[in-house]
This record gives structure tokens, C-alpha cells and sequence, in this order.
């Protein structure tokens, strides 16, 4: 970050701090994501920044490389004590935490200490993606879903069944839970977070919230903010919000499906062409680069090997490398919505999960998508019905060596990535392979259900 870029932030830093502290804002968090999925934290005093947003906040970039269990590898790049790195809050996204009084939040962009870009930065490498579109005048929207289970935090209860244990979908778990619900939606629409929907699911105690769509790093931000929110909540009605694949070994679990749709300008590619389903040709191209990308794409879309738990067949968790329209055993979904709301169509990636960087998340399939239209890639058949049930089709990787194979050989990938940051995301996926290989299905799911 340059002086003069550095200078008008510490500027517009003051007024910020000026109104936070009128509010009551005693501090702000300052986070971003590793490339295990786990968000880490910098706070400032509300007094600090100003001095932070001129100056950064130093955090090694060690961090890179741990693993979901705070242990931590090597890679060429990064990894050892030497080194520290500066994080900048966005304070375009600064927000006042509703749920967490006398707290506001930014996601923080890294930088090196003499104010280059650090290349291993996610959130920088979602930009650079995003501005790829822009080029070609594409304007991609982008939005996640997010599904948690709540557990009693001490885990005693009252010797009944868990909270939200009614049936999957059923307005009996959401009566029983309302009041907490509600708390959820007030603080997100406190913040200033346009929620579509928010209702039980499958497995007990079970739940989703999904929120409108933004550009990719804002849906990422979106994506960071929201299960704070959520966590935040359910401290203070005594839960836990669990954001792992699994919470159980053979229960349906949580996924962080990704939405995106392609506009250029205000015209909405996924619908009005001649391609399948009435998409463009543009959009058809791009759909088909990130399905011709999903194999590899798994080791950052659902990057833990608890992942592997939850993509299963037959549990629209979407373990087939195939695409369908409104097909949800489909890894890749197609959403033609209604015919009189052109806004609405869009496509749902459903293999990913909450263990992914969602940074990485929109970066990566930005990345794959306009691969597709500079190849001129082509979708294949859509598939009806369940894949399972079928001949010849393809399961994505079903193990976490079989999707780092497949991450390590894409050369889509590692390009957009650059080398140092796909090196890391390389290392950690190699470190939790070691670090979980000797688990069972249930000592994998309590050793992550809690983590993210």
C-alpha cells in the first residue's frame, strides 16, 4: 500500500473511529481466513484505528500454513518463525457487530512490510479474480449459504433430546427455537445483511440462513460476517454453533453451497440465450470450465478430510461431477427460476462446504469460469435423477489424497493462484491428509465440528 493510499485511509479512519466510539465501539476485530478455513483475528481499540489503517497490524505469515488443529507445516514459500506481515482493514466493510456490543468488524487485506501485496493473500487473490471478469466485462454475483447445527454448550441438556430436534424442515424445531432465530435475523439485519432465507434442515438441531448475492469478495465478507453473527448469537442463548461437514458420522451434513450468476452489465447471462436451459453461450462456457474444474476445485471448496464424511451419494451433498437443472444430487445445480424473473437464475455449486476459505472459494471458481469461455468449453448432457443410480457417472474425488491429486495437477489453478499461495493451500492439504489419516469417521467428526 502506497503513502498516499495509506495517508487517505488513516484520514477517513479518524471520522470512522469519531462515530464508533459515539456508538459505544470499544474495539475492532480484524479478521482473515487460512488456508485450513479458519478465520483469525487481529483486534484494535477503537482509538488504534487510525494508526492501524496508516500503519497495518502485524500477524506472521506462519499462519498460512496451519492446520485446522493450530499445528502448523512448511511450504516452499512460507512456514518457520522468521517474517511478519501487515493486515489493512477494508473500511468500506466496516461493520458494528450486533450480536457482540462494543465491537465492530473489517476483514483485513495483507501486505508485506514495505507495502507490496503479499501474493499469499485470499482475499487479494478474489480481487484479482473478480477484476479478470471485469475485463471482459463481466459483473459475476456470487452468494453463500450457510447450514450449522446448535448444541447445548455445556453439553448436559436436560435429559431430553438435543435443541432442534424436530423433524427435518418442520415448523416444530423452528417454534421450539424461535426466539434464537429471531435473534439471528436482528442482528444480521442490524448489520445491514439482506437474508432470503433462513429455515431448519435435515439433520437435528440443524439450520440455514442464505443471504442476498454481492460481488465475490463481498460475498466472501458476507460469508465471514454471517457465521460470526451466528456464532455470536448462539453464545448468548447458551448453544453452540457447529459449522464442520459433520457433526455425527452418517448424518447428513452442513454444507456452504455457493450461488453465482454472470451479468454483463444488467443483463443476466444464466438466462435468454439459445444454450442449455436458455443460458448464453457465455454463461454455458463458463459453467462448464468450473464443472471441468470440480475435481479440483474440491480441495478448496471442501478442503477438510471431514469433508469427505458429508459427500456422500444420495444426500444432495452433489458427489458427482455432473449438472443438471434443479437437480440437487448434481454437484453443479441449475436454477432457471420462474419465467418472469430473469434476476433469478443462477447456478449452485453444492460439493462445497463450511471448512473451505470462501475467499479462495470465489477466487478459484472465477478462475475455472473464465478459463471455460477462453477455451470455449462445453457443458455435457444434463443428468436427470440421482447420478448414483445411473451409468457412467463420474464421482468427484472421494477421498482427500484423490482431490489433492487433482488440485496439484490443475494447471487453471495454479496459475490464477501464483505459486506461493498455491503451494500453502498444497502443504496444509498434505498436513491434515497425515495429521487425520489413522482417525475414525467419529474421532474425524469431533476433532472438526467445532473448529470452523
Amino acid at each position: 500500500m502506497q503513502r498516499p493510499e495509506r495517508e487517505r485511509a488513516e484520514s477517513a479512519a479518524r471520522q470512522e473511529a469519531a462515530q464508533l466510539t459515539a456508538l459505544g465501539v470499544r474495539a475492532v476485530a480484524l479478521t482473515w481466513v487460512d488456508n485450513a478455513g479458519i478465520t483469525r483475528v487481529k483486534a484494535v481499540p477503537t482509538a488504534r484505528l487510525a494508526h492501524a489503517a496508516r500503519w497495518g497490524v502485524g500477524m506472521s505469515p506462519v499462519f498460512d500454513v496451519y492446520l485446522t488443529d493450530d499445528s502448523s507445516v512448511t511450504s516452499p514459500y512460507t512456514g518457520g518463525p522468521d517474517g511478519d506481515l501487515r493486515l489493512f482493514p477494508d473500511l468500506g466493510r466496516l461493520t458494528v457487530l450486533a450480536a457482540q456490543r462494543g465491537w465492530a468488524w473489517a476483514p483485513a487485506d495483507r501486505f508485506e512490510q514495505d507495502g507490496r501485496p503479499y501474493t499469499g493473500c485470499q482475499r487479494r487473490f478474489a480481487r484479482r479474480m473478480a477484476a479478470r471478469a471485469a475485463e471482459r466485462g463481466l459483473r459475476p454475483r456470487m452468494g453463500f449459504e450457510t447450514e450449522w447445527v446448535v448444541a447445548r454448550r455445556d453439553g448436559s441438556g436436560p435429559g431430553g433430546p438435543p435443541p432442534g430436534a424436530g423433524p427435518a424442515y418442520g415448523m416444530a424445531r423452528l417454534v421450539e427455537l424461535s426466539g434464537y432465530l429471531g435473534d439471528v435475523l436482528d442482528a444480521l439485519t442490524a448489520q445491514r445483511v439482506e437474508v432470503l432465507q433462513l429455515h431448519p434442515e435435515y439433520t437435528p438441531g440443524q439450520f440455514e440462513v442464505s443471504v442476498a448475492p454481492a460481488d465475490p469478495v463481498g460475498a466472501a465478507d458476507l460469508a465471514v460476517l454471517v457465521r460470526e453473527t451466528v456464532r455470536a448469537v448462539s453464545h448468548a442463548h447458551g448453544l453452540d454453533a457447529l459449522f464442520g461437514p459433520v457433526v455425527a458420522p452418517d448424518t447428513v451434513g452442513n454444507g456452504a453451497h455457493l450461488h453465482l450468476s454472470l451479468l454483463r452489465g444488467e443483463r443476466n447471462l444464466c438466462r435468454g440465450g439459445d444454450g442449455p436451459c436458455g443460458m448464453t453461450a457465455e454463461c454455458a462456457a463458463f459453467l462448464a470450465g468450473v464443472l471441468r474444474e470440480l475435481p479440483a476445485l474440491l480441495a478448496l471448496g471442501a478442503p477438510s478430510p471431514a469433508s469427505h464424511l458429508r459427500l456422500r451419494p444420495s444426500r444432495w451433498a452433489g458427489a458427482y461431477a455432473c449438472w443438471g437443472p434443479e437437480n440437487r444430487e448434481a454437484a453443479l445445480r441449475f436454477i432457471p427460476g420462474p419465467p418472469d424473473a430473469e434476476d433469478q437464475a443462477n447456478a449452485e455449486v453444492k460439493c462445497f462446504d463450511g471448512t473451505a476459505n470462501p475467499y479462495l472459494v470465489t477466487g478459484a471458481v472465477l478462475a475455472a469460469g473464465l478459463a471455460g469461455i477462453e477455451t470455449g468449453a462445453e457443458l455435457p448432457p444434463p443428468v436427470a435423477g440421482d447420478p448414483a443410480h445411473g451409468d457412467g457417472h463420474r464421482r468427484l474425488p472421494d477421498s482427500p489424497p484423490a482431490a489433492l491429486d487433482r488440485f496439484t495437477r490443475s494447471e487453471v489453478l495454479r496459475e490464477a493462484l501464483g505459486d506461493p499461495l498455491f503451494s500453502a493451500v498444497a502443504a496444509v492439504r498434505r498436513g491434515e491428509i497425515e495429521r487425520y489419516g489413522g482417525a475414525t469417521a467419529e474421532e474425524l467428526a469431533d476433532a472438526t465440528k467445532g473448529r470452523y
